[in-house]
């Protein structure tokens, strides 16, 4: 793990799937219809969207255009930060074309919608609730006041982050019991360029840790970059084992 201004990072295609994999609220424009309406949804593994709808709702009834067939919609999900000061990943706008599941395609789709955000009211589909799914067909991201488009192949192949939904967990973690190992870490690299003030984590992704150091408001912001990027939760702990044991000092003999 190693402080460095050219490491990788999540790629604006990465960040849209993290955004709208279903764990962050988010709102969702039908065309030519009043809105936006909040929307449950969750991404299938090709990053296909599908919404859970209740039957009596504003949203079901400007899903089902009085002429059928699918309808234009656009998914906005804004980020929500871990901690206060900590960067955000920015707002994700991901548009198709959404249309009612039925039957077979129906069954499935609960199952997919099950494996991301499991819910009661799943078993309520077909009655009380309703499913919908599009394929995206424009992805966009937009950050620190610029408009990435994503190219929907890009986006499709794609994964979310295996670490946002463990993400405020292990910052509170670093927070709370390894606040001095983090220090410690980012100041032998530093050296004499490490300003006073505490060193703090405010973000934890696939590829790295964010941190910031220095008094406010003068605080700088350093990425420290994981050896290989983590599959899932359960190789953070090597990933972060340079930050948080200290090499032993090597004794020679006289």
């Amino acid at each position: 793990m190693r402080p460095s201004p050219a490491v990788v990072r999540p790629s604006p295609a990465e960040l849209v799937r993290t955004l709208t994999a279903g764990r962050l609220p988010a709102l969702v424009h039908v065309a030519h219809r009043p809105g936006p309406h909040h929307v449950r949804h969750v991404t299938d593994q090709e990053g296909q969207l599908l919404m859970l709808v209740p039957v009596v709702s504003d949203l079901a009834v400007a899903l089902e255009p009085a002429t059928g067939g699918d309808v234009a919609v656009v998914l906005d999900v804004l980020d929500l930060p871990p901690g206060a000061g900590a960067p955000s990943l920015g707002r994700a706008w991901v548009s198709g074309r959404a249309s009612r599941l039925r039957d077979d395609a129906q069954r499935q789709a609960t199952l997919d919608f099950a494996d991301v955000a499991p819910t009661g009211d799943l078993l309520d589909v077909g009655t009380r609730f309703r499913l919908y799914r599009f394929e995206v067909a424009e992805a966009r991201l937009e950050r620190a006041g610029t408009v990435l488009r994503v190219d929907p192949g890009e986006y499709a192949a794609a994964e979310p982050d295996p670490l946002h939904p463990v993400e405020a967990q292990v910052l509170a973690d670093l927070a709370d019991h390894h606040g001095a190992e983090v220090t410690g870490y980012v100041r032998r690299h530093l050296g004499p360029a490490a300003p006073p003030g505490p060193v703090r984590p405010v973000r934890v992704d696939r590829y790295g840790l964010v941190v910031t150091y220095g008094r406010t408001p003068q605080r700088h912001q350093l990425r420290l970059a994981f050896p290989h990027p983590v599959r899932h939760p359960g190789e953070l702990a090597r990933a972060l084992h340079p930050v948080l044991c200290r090499p032993r000092p090597v004794h020679t003999p006289d």
